[in-house]
């Protein structure tokens, strides 16, 4: 009865410590999934409203790689300075902290807004060049104040979208 009765601690035990870890993970992965992280504040404030509100900018004009490569990526200080070169400085300190990280050859350190979980990989050059508009996972970024993440980008809203537009829904697809 004793040898039996420790085979039974011992089995819950081994259960115990081999369960932390798993609910670890799932809670990992869902309560605290990127969509639950909050808006970090970014080194200059971006006005999106100004930029692709009110000048009507496309979003590739900036986000250039997002037609080619599976990352949109951040313009390069160059390409903003195309524009503001000739637009003054005075009274506008975000622009002055962007000119200043020009001349001083200084990278702006930006805080990644939209966050996705490590193992799945978002390739924006396929959805954009199948026709998904940047605002149906960014939302209208024209009229944000700040710029915070729209959708919930965990598998379920992923699925889901991919169902409305007749994309393939296996794993491999996003997972791989």
């Amino acid at each position: 009865m004793r040898l039996y009765l420790r085979a039974v601690v011992f089995g819950l035990v081994v259960l115990v410590l081999l369960a932390v870890p798993l609910v670890a993970i799932l809670a990992r992965s869902y309560f605290l999934a990127p969509t639950a992280q909050p808006a970090k504040a970014q080194p200059i404030a971006f006005p999106h409203t100004l930029h692709a509100g009110t000048l009507g900018i496309d979003c590739t004009f900036c986000h250039r790689d997002a037609t080619t490569q599976a990352f949109a990526g951040l313009p390069a200080l160059q390409q903003c300075m195309f524009c503001h070169k000739v637009i003054p400085v005075a009274g506008r300190a975000p622009l002055a902290t962007l000119v200043n990280s020009f001349n001083t050859n200084t990278p702006v350190d930006w805080n990644r807004v939209h966050q996705l979980p490590e193992h799945v990989h978002f390739v924006h050059a396929t959805h954009i060049n199948a026709g998904i508009q940047c605002s149906t996972c960014h939302g209208d970024v024209a009229t944000m104040q700040t710029v915070s993440q729209f959708r919930d980008l965990r598998m379920g809203d992923c699925i889901s979208c991919h169902r409305e537009y007749g994309a393939r829904t296996d794993c491999s697809v996003c997972h791989y």
